[in-house]
């Protein structure tokens, strides 16, 4: 855990990498991304959190977890690293997000969601996202120039909502559910907001 971070319990983090990327053409996240590969950029960020355990959801692409692996063990963060496969994949991200779910300690008290295609997240915004659940949120999300970002930070309260949704819309209905009691926690960054889609964005 991260120092400086009041929080109720234990928080861990999942990281979405079970798309096939088809819009990029295959491969999105084993693409180049400055000296390493994209899938390392979203787990840098992941292992910057203030948490204990970092959950990675493959899916389409088999290759990421080997890479995920070795890149764990390069920087020393073998012990966090857990890597799940969801099976269900190809009927949308929230499959994937119930995968991840499925594999936290059941004492965790909540959960960052990282996506494995946004490589710029700032770790600034991190543990200010957790102060907002300790400060009675049930979820709080990264806001720049007025557009809502990622990772999104969830209590365990918000856990059967996430796994009841479907299709490719991730956690999209239950943040809306929220409405106002959703933090948003302002940044200058836009790394929040950066994903990569097509090979043009690298």
């Amino acid at each position: 855990m991260g120092t400086g971070v009041r929080s109720a319990g234990a928080l861990d983090a999942i990281i979405l990498a079970g798309g096939a990327g088809s819009r990029f053409g295959g491969g999105k996240l084993l693409a180049p991304w400055r000296d390493g590969l994209l899938i390392e950029a979203a787990l840098e960020a992941a292992f910057a959190a203030p948490v204990r355990w970092v959950v990675l959801v493959t899916g389409a692409d088999a290759d990421v977890m080997p890479v995920a692996l070795e890149y764990a063990l390069r920087e020393g963060e073998a012990a966090r690293l857990r890597i799940v496969h969801a099976s269900n994949h190809a009927l949308g991200m929230s499959e994937s997000l119930k995968a991840g779910l499925a594999a936290l300690p059941e004492d965790a008290a909540g959960v960052f969601v990282f996506l494995g295609d946004m490589p710029r997240i700032p770790p600034a915004v991190l543990p200010r996202l957790a102060e907002s659940l300790a400060g009675g949120a049930p979820a709080a999300a990264p806001r720049c120039d007025g557009g809502r970002g990622h990772p999104v930070l969830f209590t365990a309260a918000l856990f059967p909502a996430l796994r009841a949704v479907t299709g490719d819309e991730g956690a999209r209905s239950v943040l809306q559910n929220l409405g106002d009691r959703l933090a948003l926690v302002d940044t200058a960054d836009p790394g929040v907001l950066f994903d990569v889609d097509t090979p043009d964005q690298l």
